[in-house]
């Protein structure tokens, strides 16, 4: 693993953030082909990430970090928010579809959207909420048909919903201390953090830790790399340089990606409504991001002039 900074970025950051989207597109089909409970999964992933990211920890770092009492109780929380983003989101997918659980994920952005103008000040304007609206739009076409009514799929998208508002906490407070924190020591304390509410989780209902087929260990091993280092870790690496709401704005691509692996891997088929969907969110993210480069880009030329 590289040391990522915003030194070594792309020049364009889109590029990491469409690579994070497409490996955490690949964490529903992973969940749905495990019978393991999901509060386990997620703690492992979790446990093994900060395993594998170990020896690549900055640790000479350690001693130029400045966070004061404030700032580490921000990092403790969002250890927190993600440990209970794992453990809602990931449960939700056992009592409801994935595109339901999607389209709530999908509202992400807004609730993300919301928080930045609250702690950062951040305004958008007309043309990126327009945007943001229409890939909203689009994602709840993709799930229309599979959008579940029963008692068992309102639970689901209920545990759903509070995944996704622990999420957009998460993503807040990580924008609200990248700058003082490096990416690579700042994902390993929180993932850790997020483990171990997992592991409080398992051992109060007595879930077993260690009685898994090797099938199941390969699972965990696949969930902590794939969505979780090439997409949670990259995200984190992305908020100093783009911020919390264009990274929630680029998961709204996520179920759009799940249904071309899904075609792919599973062989489902693609319905209209998702085709149609599909296209419209892809569009609205296309222009959200144009937007911001040519707003980021005004800015820059009017500060060169």
């Amino acid at each position: 693993m590289l040391k990522l900074t915003k030194a070594s970025l792309p020049s364009h950051p889109f590029v990491l953030l469409f690579i994070s989207i497409l490996s955490v597109s690949v964490s529903s089909i992973l969940i749905k082909f495990s019978d393991t409970p999901t509060s386990v999964a997620g703690m492992y992933r979790l446990f093994i990430t900060v395993i594998i990211m170990l020896p690549f920890v900055p640790w000479r770092r350690l001693r130029s970090i400045k966070l004061n009492r404030k700032d580490w109780s921000i990092v403790v929380l969002a250890g927190i928010l993600l440990g209970l983003h794992f453990l809602f989101w990931m449960e939700s997918l056992v009592h409801t579809s994935v595109a339901s659980s999607m389209v709530i994920l999908a509202l992400q952005p807004l609730f993300v959207m919301i928080g930045s103008y609250l702690l950062f000040k951040e305004q958008a304007n007309v043309l990126t909420v327009s945007c943001l609206i229409a890939a909203l739009f689009g994602s709840i076409l993709i799930a229309w048909g599979d959008i579940g009514v029963s008692r068992e799929a309102l639970i689901g998208d209920g545990l759903s919903l509070i995944g996704t508002l622990a999420v957009s906490g998460y993503l807040l407070a990580g924008q609200k201390v990248s700058s003082k924190i490096d990416a690579n020591i700042y994902s390993i304390i929180v993932f850790f953090i997020g483990g171990v509410v997992l592991l409080i989780h398992n051992l109060l209902n007595r879930y077993s830790l260690a009685d898994y087929n090797s099938s199941d260990w390969i699972y965990f091993l696949l969930l902590s790399i794939i969505p979780t280092i090439f997409g949670q870790f990259l995200f984190n690496v992305l908020l100093k340089s783009i911020g919390a709401t264009t990274v929630s704005v680029g998961i709204i691509g996520e179920p759009v990606l799940a249904i071309i692996l899904a075609y792919l891997l599973l062989g489902e088929n693609i319905s209209l409504f998702q085709l149609a969907g599909g296209m419209i969110t892809l569009f609205g993210m296309g222009m959200y991001f144009w937007a911001k480069s040519f707003i980021g880009g005004r800015k820059v030329a009017a500060m060169d002039e």
